[in-house]
This record gives C-alpha cells, sequence and structure tokens, in this order.
C-alpha cells in the first residue's frame, strides 16, 4: 500500500497542486490561517484516491473542526490524516518549501507516512518498523555527535509561550536557528540531518502525524512540553522537542523543559 500511497500523492502534486503555483490567491480561515484552492482541490482528490486504497475514517486539515472531530473519533481502527498543502504561505508565496503529507493512523498513532514536496522531488517515507526513507535512501542522509552549543535548530516561535521566546532569542543554548514554514517538511529535515534540533509550540495532528513516524523510523527522538510519550495527551495542540541524536536530544530536552517551566 506505501507504493499506491506515493503513486496517489505524486499525481495530486502533479495534477492539483503544480499548475496552481503562484498561480492563485489566499484566503483566511477561521483561526486566521491561510488556504486557497489548490488546498481544496488537492484534499478533494486526496479524500477520493486514499479511500480507493483502503477506506478508513479520514480526516483533512481543509475541513471544518467539527467534520475533524467526527472523523477522529471514528478512527481508532484506522484513519487517513492529510494536509494537502503544508506550508500554504509559501506555496502562494512562491517559495519552494511546501509539501502534502498523508499518514495512516492506528489507535491514535501513526503507521504510516508520506510527504512530498513537489517542487524539489524530495519524497520522504516510512513504514512503522522498517525504517524511513528519501527518495529510496535510508534515514538520516547525515549523523553527526555534536553539543547542544554547536547544534543548528529549527525554532517556530510564533506558537512558543512569550517568555520562552524571549529566553531563546536572548539566549540560545545552540549555535544558530531556522524557519521555514511546514512543519512535515521540519520534521522531515530532522530526520534527514539537516537540522538537528526541533522544537515548535503547539501542532495539529495533520501537523505532525507523519513527520513524527519519519523522525521515529531515522532513529530520532522526540516528547513535548510535559509528555515523555509524544503520542500521550491531547491531539489537537502538540507541542515538539525532538533532535536525531539520543544523547543530543536529552541536553534540549533538559534545556527546553527547565526554562518553559521557570519562565
Amino acid at each position: 500500500m506505501l507504493e499506491q500511497v506515493i503513486a496517489a500523492v505524486k499525481e495530486v502534486a502533479q495534477e492539483e497542486i503544480m499548475p496552481r503555483y503562484m498561480q492563485v490567491t489566499r484566503q483566511h480561515k477561521v483561526d486566521g490561517s491561510f488556504y486557497t484552492e489548490a488546498d481544496l482541490a488537492a484534499q478533494e482528490s486526496l479524500l477520493s484516491k486514499l479511500q480507493k486504497l483502503y477506506p478508513a475514517a479520514i480526516m483533512g486539515e481543509e475541513m471544518s473542526e467539527q467534520q475533524q472531530l467526527v472523523q477522529w473519533e471514528a478512527g481508532d481502527a484506522g484513519l487517513w490524516n492529510i494536509d494537502p498543502i503544508d506550508g500554504t504561505s509559501n506555496f502562494f508565496n512562491g517559495l519552494p518549501y511546501f509539501g502534502v503529507s498523508v499518514a495512516l493512523m492506528r489507535k491514535g498513532r501513526s503507521v504510516l507516512g508520506v510527504i512530498y514536496n513537489p517542487v524539489t522531488k524530495e519524497l520522504f517515507y516510512a513504514e512503522k518498523g522498517k525504517g524511513a526513507y528519501l527518495n529510496g535512501v535510508a534515514l538520516p542522509i547525515r549523523k553527526r555527535e555534536i553539543s547542544l552549543r554547536s547544534a543548528i535548530a529549527n525554532v517556530d516561535f510564533k506558537r512558543l509561550d512569550r517568555k520562552l521566546a524571549e529566553k531563546i532569542a536572548a539566549y540560545p543554548p545552540y549555535a544558530s536557528q531556522r524557519n521555514y514554514g511546514a512543519c512535515a517538511l521540519e520534521w522531515c529535515y530532522t530526520a534527514a540531518g539537516y537540522f538537528d534540533l526541533y522544537l515548535h509550540g503547539g501542532q495539529k495532528p495533520w501537523d505532525y502525524a507523519a513527520g513524527c513516524l519519519i523522525l521515529e523510523e531515522a532513529g530520532g527522538s522526540m516528547c513535548s512540553f510535559d509528555q515523555d510519550d509524544y503520542w500521550a495527551g491531547s491531539p489537537w495542540r502538540r507541542s515538539v522537542i525532538a533532535a536525531l541524536d539520543p544523547a543530543l536530544f536529552i541536553q534540549w530536552r533538559d534545556w527546553v523543559r527547565a526554562h518553559y517551566q521557570n519562565g
């Protein structure tokens, strides 16, 4: 089924997303985030294709909150979790850092994940217990043992607690920081070893479902601010503390939690 999901994702990207790249205008949702006609068209196409592959509950970012809740509650035995375009702001501004994200979940945890950037042709994918890959190459692409002080971090400041964000900005424990605005790819770039650290203040299920599995299968570690088991707690706003290297993860986790709790 993994190969069929990959084929479906690539087909949707080619038919519904790339012809609209830099050709659409954005619209605002109730929560202030953006969407475009490409998001809606890609989601509709994915819904149809995935249901034919495996008839299960299906939840997409562009559904209403009520529809999402109904699908989540119906999906314990099987749930397709999709973000038709993760990084919509990048997409309509012409920045080549966005992707299609699809995960199959069971009992609230992902068992299959596919993330595809149709501009760069980067295809990340994983199945539970079978490793993670980028275009057929096992992840991570690069791995190094380094100290926290010399690490490169991907940090999303927008969703962090203000006091924690101020501490990180004023006294960063790492060497350098990036944020490109697409959660799914941020997980993947951490899994590949392009980023050493990852921090996000709160993601929805379609933000983390595929990427978290890919990082797990690449050997990475992750938790939330208040849960050692990343998959525990509420699924609707899940913070992220993650790193590829286990020893570095412990340093990063302890630093973030100390400043988050004491902030």
